[in-house]
């Protein structure tokens, strides 16, 4: 964002612009919070957030004190240019009362099942393997090691080219989850982590632009 941006950007009349914190990974919205050119400034510096704080009227950095710094990855502002997305990598939670997010509390949700995110079911089977649970089949794959894993996966492969020769929506959506699962616990396993497979596949991209436009 250089100064032609920031210059152009609104804010109201305490001279301030919501920033909706978000997870680069997860893309889950951690907080919301407030700027002021010159906490802005010093986020653009530091390539960490800094915000103004209403209660307090003076600037802070978040995590200075917790240790929950939030490494910035992108800020972006809407079509009105009065409001920030800003994209980071948490180093611990957000919330002050020690909860990932901010939004915490329901106040409405609809009946149907939560959507879950591959980074956020990697996180799950991370979690299976670090504190094992009697009963889970996760922590069952890993006690029982590569091999299993691998068998498994081989498995599901063939589940789902099945699932493609009868022309069933239904079986691949279910075959092809079953891979994925069971693909990120091999990932667990040998430390790819999803952020490594989007970069790589943003690699892949980036040179394939390129080649194009040569």
């Amino acid at each position: 964002m250089d100064d032609e941006q920031l210059n152009g950007l609104t804010f109201d009349q305490y001279g301030l612009i919501p920033a909706i914190i978000q997870d680069a990974e997860t893309a889950d919205v951690l907080t919301l919070a407030y700027m002021d050119k010159e906490s802005l400034n010093k986020t653009l510096e530091t390539g960490e957030t800094w915000f103004y704080s209403r209660k307090r009227q003076e600037l802070w950095h978040k995590g200075e004190t917790s240790g929950n710094r939030q490494l910035v990855k992108s800020i972006r502002y809407d079509c009105d240019a009065d409001s920030l997305l800003v994209a980071i990598e948490p180093l611990g939670p957000a919330c002050h009362t020690g909860e990932r997010s901010c939004f915490y509390n329901t106040l409405q949700e609809s009946a149907t099942p939560a959507q879950i995110g591959l980074s956020e079911l990697a996180s799950l089977i991370k979690n299976r393997r670090n504190e094992a649970i009697e009963g889970s089949y996760t922590s069952y794959l890993f006690e029982e090691g590569i091999d299993k894993i691998l068998k498994k996966i081989g498995e599901e492969s063939s589940e789902v080219i099945i699932g493609a020769k009868n022309s069933s929506h239904d079986e691949m959506t279910w075959e092809i989850a079953d891979l994925a699962y069971h693909t990120l616990v091999l990932m667990e396993l040998m430390g790819v982590s999803v952020s490594n497979i989007k970069q790589e596949l943003a690699k892949r991209h980036s040179i394939k632009e390129k080649s194009a436009n040569e």
